[in-house]
């Protein structure tokens, strides 16, 4: 592949993903902003979180963080509390409530992206599924 090419792959990838991540974001009811469903989901996944390790996960300020989740508690999808090891930190752990909050997303976007897949033609269909590995790599260093 020329270097021509592979800035021409690399601009249709980069602006695909993000255009196919805006309209799923879309998708569904209103709810929380992309900035708090994200940060729910990085507490889903990795448990109790300082609120720092959290910004830094999510790529933002931690002060940023800080009214992220502050909205979140106040919506009752997160708890704070104090770290016990030092005081002046906070830990984030996401709810119950937050839990269904983020599978309810989750759900509505799979399913919209169920629906738009259902519309391809199968070749199309095989090929996405045949790229799959070499997409979950573009992302599996930054995990």
């Amino acid at each position: 592949m020329t270097t021509s090419s592979a800035q021409d792959v690399s601009g249709r990838l980069f602006l695909v993903v993000g255009r196919l991540s805006r309209s799923l974001r879309q998708a569904g009811a209103p709810g929380p902003g992309h900035g708090a469903i994200s940060a729910l989901a990085t507490l889903s996944h990795y448990g109790q979180l300082r609120l720092g390790d959290l910004a830094a996960k999510e790529g933002v300020a931690a002060a940023t963080m800080s009214r992220i989740v502050a909205s979140l508690v106040e919506s009752g999808y997160v708890r704070r509390e104090a770290d016990p090891v030092d005081r002046r930190a906070w830990l984030a752990t996401v709810t119950d409530e937050g839990v269904r909050m983020i599978s309810g997303v989750r759900s509505t976007r799979i399913h919209e992206l169920d629906r738009r897949l259902e519309r391809l033609p199968d070749d199309l269909k095989q090929a996405l599924t045949a790229a799959l590995p070499a997409l979950e790599a573009l992302i599996s260093e930054e995990e």
